[in-house]
């Protein structure tokens, strides 16, 4: 990542919030560090320095600003519309694996060395491994001191420290406060009531919940998820154990109510409802690169902010599109609510309707075949699926190469384009998988006067790169996408 001083300089004195998170402003004579809409007067721009990430702010010295929390702001969207080294080891950070794993266990996940993977994190960020993962550790903390009567050891622990006094001390340095200060300043509203968490997530504007939202609704498996009270709800299989997570929009932020088994799971659950719900897109940058087609600029000039909504689980999305292979989306929810009943982990939801963990890869492996209610054809690809997800030899975790995640899907029995393409946009999470042979996004190239064919369309979204998923929202819209999944 390449920081233009001139760039930052000019977001800073103009506060722009498009990017936080982007990057961070080290003040030098305050040794504070700042995102970019920090309320306070700038500072003049000979003090101003700028890191890639928070850890390195922290690294070289600087603590948290107490105004702007640039710990909570949105992620870097650069992760997200990346598949190098450094975007899956990013990914991987975020989902708790160096807490689990070390450096060493990083490293084996994305095929090279620590001291690969160590170069390659200080160059871009400034930071290596560690440091990146005891920045998510202190921010986790602050998260759990701020709206939790927990007590501070088990909120050290919960957040990843290994020993009481290095919690302590990385508090107290990173914030500038000790633990026991940071509660003291936290509003009388903060407190909650024990069993569940309640976070605010942020995201860049605009954010239109309409398509993300009904997506899921619309798709949503009974027993795993439900739309109830104006929020998404789902059960999260986790490291440690399982959760349940409702999702509300809310005009600058999502609601998000945990109720974890085990607190250390709680980055791990953040990190995956962000990335279901896609907040640390950049919609200003989707947006200004569609608009250059007049077929698409009325669209989103109509409802700017779309998301591509995506996955906590890669493994159970693929399941579930080749489950949606050639049925309506009513047939689909209830093949994968049979699975869910007769294999899936039971769970309690005193909240809700939910009962069930999504089925593991290793539970579907051991399903008969002929208790599969579908096609021969199909129920080849259902087995041939789950067999390899839980041989491990089909890997589809954050830390994929989304090429060779392609190549390996396209190989399996009864997996066309469509069928690979579903599972690139919405569990792997690749910016720029199209869906040409689909039916909405047909009907929506008749309606709009795109071309008819798939080879013409997707000539003709060439324009549309790196973010044609996002155009696909777009297009779906049009049709007011009746999600049938009728290509393999």
């Amino acid at each position: 990542m390449h920081l233009d001083r001139e760039h930052c300089v000019r977001a800073v004195q103009s506060k722009d919030a498009r990017f936080d998170g982007w990057f961070y402003t080290a003040v030098l004579t305050t040794r504070i560090y700042c995102r970019p809409s920090c309320p306070v007067v700038p500072p003049k721009p000979a003090n101003m320095t700028f890191y890639p990430s928070a850890a390195a702010c922290q690294q070289a010295g600087f603590r948290a600003c107490k105004r702007c929390r640039p710990d909570t702001s949105p992620g870097s969207p650069e992760w997200n519309q990346r598949a190098d080294l450094v975007a899956r080891a990013m990914r991987l950070i975020a989902d708790g694996v160096v807490d689990r794993e070390g450096v060493p266990g990083l490293a084996a996940r994305l095929g090279y060395s620590p001291r690969q993977v160590e170069r390659q994190l200080l160059a871009e960020l400034g930071a290596g491994p560690l440091a990146l993962a005891r920045a998510q550790r202190a921010q986790t903390a602050r998260l759990l001191i701020e709206t939790t009567a927990l007590p501070m050891a088990e909120i050290a622990f919960a957040s990843g420290f290994s020993s009481i006094r290095t919690f302590n001390d990385t508090v107290r340095e990173v914030f500038a406060l000790s633990p026991t200060e940071l509660r003291d300043r936290r509003p009388r509203t903060a407190r909650q009531a024990p069993g569940a968490l309640s976070l605010r997530l942020p995201f860049r504007a605009p954010l239109n919940p309409d398509n993300l939202f009904g997506h899921l609704a619309a798709t949503a498996v009974p027993g795993v998820e439900e739309w109830r009270d104006g929020a998404y709800r789902r059960t999260l299989r986790l490291p440690y154990g399982h959760g349940i997570a409702a999702l509300a929009p809310k005009p600058d932020h999502i609601a998000c109510r945990l109720a974890l088994s085990d607190l250390r799971d709680l980055p791990v659950a953040i990190s995956r409802c962000r990335r279901l719900l896609d907040l640390d897109a950049d919609p200003v940058a989707v947006d200004d690169q569609l608009r250059w087609d007049p077929v698409l600029a009325p669209l989103v000039d109509k409802a700017p902010g779309r998301r591509v909504p995506r996955t906590v689980d890669e493994a159970e999305f693929a399941v579930r599109a080749v489950l949606g292979q050639q049925v309506s989306t009513a047939a689909a929810r209830t093949h994968a609510a049979r699975l869910v009943t007769a294999h899936g982990t039971p769970v309690d939801d005193p909240e809700g309707g939910l009962t069930h963990l999504f089925p593991s890869p290793e539970a579907l492996a051991d399903v008969p075949p002929e208790s599969l209610a579908m096609p021969r054809s199909r129920r080849t690809t259902f087995t041939t699926l789950v067999s390899r997800l839980a041989g491990g030899t089909l890997h589809l975790g954050v830390e994929c190469d989304w090429a060779e995640a392609r190549a390996q899907l396209l190989a399996l029995p009864g997996f066309g384009p469509w069928t690979v393409d579903v599972i690139a946009m919405r569990a792997l999470g690749d910016p720029d998988a199209f869906l040409p042979t689909d039916l909405g996004i047909r009907r929506a190239a008749q309606e709009l006067g795109l071309p008819g064919t798939p080879a013409a369309l997707t000539a003709r979204a060439a324009a549309w790169r790196p973010w044609r998923a996002y155009a696909v929202q777009y297009l779906w819209a049009t049709d007011n996408h009746p999600i049938n999944f009728l290509p393999v």
